[in-house]
């Protein structure tokens, strides 16, 4: 069986504040520095995330600023894993509608999740559905 070294983990807590999202911005900055992350796999990372912390604290949290959002990131030498957690109830993440769909084009809501599946390699829902994993290759 083959194990993998983890190079790094980190983790940081915030208030469900909107303006918080500039503190989950600059630890990805540390994280992509650190683990010398290229640009174009940053750009992805920056973009992914950031729709998952503003899902968990609009959505989520309903902008409850005594409800934190956690955010994890564990990196080895293939991947980066990024876990975001809130204190909501959770949603159905089997039934998102499409938003590139008609029907849906307009709608406002529902293109974070879309963008997400779209940037990272893979996208998995925990639980009820207020845990979510961003899993990016670093390859």
């Amino acid at each position: 069986m083959l194990t993998t070294i983890l190079k790094m983990e980190k983790s940081i807590f915030i208030e469900s504040k909107i303006e918080n999202i500039n503190k989950i911005e600059k630890i990805i900055d540390e994280v992509s520095e650190e683990a010398r992350i290229n640009s174009e796999v940053y750009g992805k990372i920056l973009i992914a995330t950031v729709e998952a912390v503003n899902n968990s604290i609009v959505h989520g949290n309903k902008e409850d600023e005594s409800k934190n959002v956690k955010v994890d990131f564990k990196v080895d030498s293939d991947f980066i894993y990024i876990f975001i957690e809130d204190e909501g109830p959770g949603f159905n993440f089997y039934n998102v509608p499409d938003p590139t769909t008609p029907e849906n084009i307009e709608n406002i809501h529902g293109r974070g999740v879309y963008l997400m599946k779209h940037l990272a390699d893979d996208v998995i829902f925990h639980g009820r559905g207020n845990k979510v994993e961003i899993k990016f290759s670093l390859k």
